[in-house]
């Protein structure tokens, strides 16, 4: 297949996919942390009708979309205002449904969970399914919302046993959230776990191939 990484940085999907045989570019506004030659500088938006097969939009702009974030767009930060916020939203909102409306056969579209404001901007996203990455191997805690479209959801393939509340390791488990500031604090917060990247190569990869469905 032709795949295309929207949104990403890191390269961790696509060199997933890749090892599987598939044509896979990622693309983000700035160049790959590996400097890839298989990575797009640009908006997405310009490249929707490149020929994919299957596009995987892993890290659209949500700080305005997810629930996390709900309360800036009642309680502004310092320095901004409410209009600012709500005109990102509409912004984030617009984009993501650009990408689902693509003439792309096979999408999954990740979002944390979404707010109630993001969902009415949203209507026609089907509900998410909610994986953690602990699922695929990865002792970490970050419920992950995959909006599907001609993709099955993803199976877990080496689901760990979270540990108790108020322990150490749990504490440890759940430091994607309680990474510090810094400047590249959210790019790493929103990178895709090595093992989720795995499953889903192996299974949407999969999937479309035994199914005779690549375009």
């Amino acid at each position: 297949m032709r795949v295309l990484i929207a949104f990403e940085q890191t390269g961790v999907m696509r060199r997933a996919f890749a090892a599987r045989g598939h044509d896979a570019w990622s693309l983000d506004t700035a160049p790959a942390w590996d400097r890839s030659n298989r990575h797009i500088v640009g908006d997405v938006r310009d490249h929707l009708n490149d020929g994919w097969d299957l596009l995987a939009v892993m890290h659209p702009p949500c700080t305005r979309l997810c629930n996390s974030g709900v309360r800036w767009l009642h309680t502004p930060p310092p320095g901004r205002n409410r209009d600012e916020l709500w005109r990102e939203l509409d912004e984030a909102a617009d984009l993501v449904a650009t990408c689902w409306a693509a003439s792309i056969p096979r999408k999954a579209l990740e979002n944390p969970v979404m707010h109630k404001h993001a969902r009415e901007r949203l209507p026609m996203l089907p509900k998410p399914q909610i994986v953690q990455p602990w699922w695929f191997g990865e002792p970490f805690f970050k419920a992950t919302g995959f909006y599907l479209d001609g993709l099955p959801p993803l199976v877990p393939t080496r689901r760990l046993t979270p540990p108790r509340a108020g322990t150490a390791e749990h504490k440890a488990w759940s430091r994607v959230h309680r990474m510090p500031p810094g400047p590249r604090r959210a790019i790493e917060r929103a990178a895709t776990f090595p093992g989720l990247a795995e499953a889903a190569a192996d299974q949407w990869g999969g999937y479309a191939v035994n199914e005779g469905r690549v375009a």
